[in-house]
């Protein structure tokens, strides 16, 4: 069983920082491509950052700049900071990871979600 624990979310004003951390658990083998969505009320959810397993990123326009996504191999980790944030950026923020298991001695990869973290920006 596979586990993604997302933490760091709250209030906020414009202006301010928060650091996310998505911690992942379970029977592992790799991780590959791991990624921060977000989900702004009564809209859908939308891709915000990309990290790949060599440490190559990739943004949305919207958060260039602004967010950082870095990863921790050595504790299966992803962190998402986001710097002068805005009340735009109000949303759910979700982890999402490609990764791979060991099912009945097969290699199986698919992409797992946390339980997403709340983040409010106020003006």
């Amino acid at each position: 069983q596979v586990n993604l624990v997302e933490s760091g979310g709250g209030l906020v004003q414009a202006g301010g920082s928060l650091r996310l951390s998505c911690a992942t658990s379970g029977s592992i083998v790799s991780i590959n491509d791991m990624r921060w969505y977000s989900q702004p009320p009564g809209k859908q959810r939308e891709l915000v950052a990309t990290i790949t397993s060599g440490g190559s990123t990739n943004y949305a326009d919207s958060v260039k700049g602004r967010f950082t996504i870095s990863r921790d191999n050595t504790k299966n980790t992803v962190y998402l900071q986001m710097n002068n944030l805005k009340p735009e950026d109000t949303a759910v923020y979700y982890c999402n990871a490609d990764l791979s298991t060991l099912v009945l001695f097969k290699l199986r990869t698919r992409d797992y979600w946390g339980q997403g973290t709340q983040v409010t920006v106020s003006s």
